[in-house]
């Protein structure tokens, strides 16, 4: 570890360049029309505009956030893209996005009637998306409410359509039957609105095949090294590590239990390492007697309680462990996704969960 990381307990190195390099690997498997970047949650955690910069440089000119206040955060880092907010028109935001240029994602009659106010208010036409819920049963046009637009076009009038989208409910398992199902309603639904783009695939719908084309496909977890494809072998790059600092190694005898309630009992003489990370961090309480950490590639397990602000490790069978070392939380030798399993998660809570004591380091080569 570089003198830079002195006085840190913690570091969250994030790679630039493989999310750049994810990006294009992404865009190569859709031919079919470009792929943005997804990043809501501050750029899945890793910090938004940093994430978004670099993948404007490296040619996205589509992006995509959750609220209209993570679209303003961004939006000097993505000049000249589209940008839009999946969540929908927000009352009282209209006046911010029309400023700025930025997209609501609109899913309700009540959005559509508010967003085209906004446009007569601004005597221009404004951008949008029509997001038609083909089965998540959150947030989208339902079948209804698609029907009134269909026999009443009008009500777009000063809108802008540029993309009709809808959001799979289960891409990651290749031969759920919802998925199919979801693309007949998403076609039969477009074929009564009116004419406009279709943005379809998320991260794992881009493995799906053809059939899950459209003209607009919007991962984000893929992008962050997430595997779009569980089960099999990840095809993107890695693009996060997280590091922790061992504060201490102390030796404990048989018998002897570890951090909070002794939920850990050494059935040997052992050595634990206690790491400067915790629940604060967003090194979630689950771990607790079930992750693991690694030293140049060998793994330690985590034993007993995560606490606010430290973890303990098992170091028995690594005697060259010691205070000032560092740990492998994510990385090369662990992935988000194997953190996740033994937190009982996903790899995009495990991300997005990362939090501000870290210090950030970001790699652009």
């Amino acid at each position: 570890m570089t003198h830079d990381a002195e006085g840190h307990g913690a570091v969250l190195e994030i790679d630039l360049a493989a999310i750049a390099a994810n990006w294009r690997s992404l865009s190569a498997r859709h031919p079919s029309g470009p792929v943005a970047g997804v990043v809501k949650a501050d750029g899945y955690g890793l910090g938004a505009p940093k994430v978004a910069a670099a993948l404007h440089g490296a040619g996205c000119r589509h992006f995509f956030v959750a609220h209209p206040q993570e679209a303003l955060a961004i939006r000097d880092a993505v000049e000249g893209a589209f940008l839009g907010v999946l969540n929908g028109l927000i009352p009282g935001t209209e006046d911010a996005l029309v400023r700025h240029r930025i997209a609501p994602a609109l899913g309700s009659l009540a959005e559509i009637d508010a967003w085209a106010a906004a446009a007569r208010r601004a005597g221009r036409a404004l951008p949008a998306l029509l997001h038609v819920d083909t089965g998540m049963a959150r947030l989208g046009l339902t079948p209804e409410e698609v029907e009134a637009v269909a026999a009443n076009p009008a009500r777009l009038d000063g809108i802008e359509l540029r993309y009709v989208m809808t959001h799979l409910v289960s891409a990651e398992v290749p031969d759920d039957p919802e998925n199919a199902r979801q693309r007949d309603r998403f076609a039969a639904a477009c074929a009564r609105l009116p004419a406009a783009p279709r943005s379809f695939a998320n991260s794992s719908g881009l493995f799906l095949g053809p059939d899950f084309a459209s003209d607009l496909a919007r991962p984000g977890a893929a992008l962050y090294g997430v595997n779009p494809t569980p089960g099999r072998e990840n095809p993107m790059r890695p693009a996060v590590r997280l590091l922790a600092r061992v504060l201490q190694v102390r030796e404990i005898p048989a018998g002897a239990t570890v951090g909070y309630n002794g939920t850990w009992t050494a059935a040997r003489p052992s050595r634990i390492a206690t790491a400067c990370i915790g629940y604060a961090d967003g090194w979630h309480r689950s771990h607790s007697n079930r992750g693991e950490a690694c030293f140049d590639g060998q793994p330690v397990p985590l034993v007993g309680r995560v606490s606010m602000d430290l973890t303990t490790y098992d170091v028995t069978d690594l005697p060259g462990i010691g205070a000032g070392d560092w740990l492998e939380l994510i990385g090369p030798h662990r992935s988000p996704d194997q953190a996740a399993e033994a937190a009982g998660t996903n790899g995009y809570e495990v991300l997005t969960s990362l939090g501000r004591r870290f210090l950030r380091r970001y790699r652009s080569a």
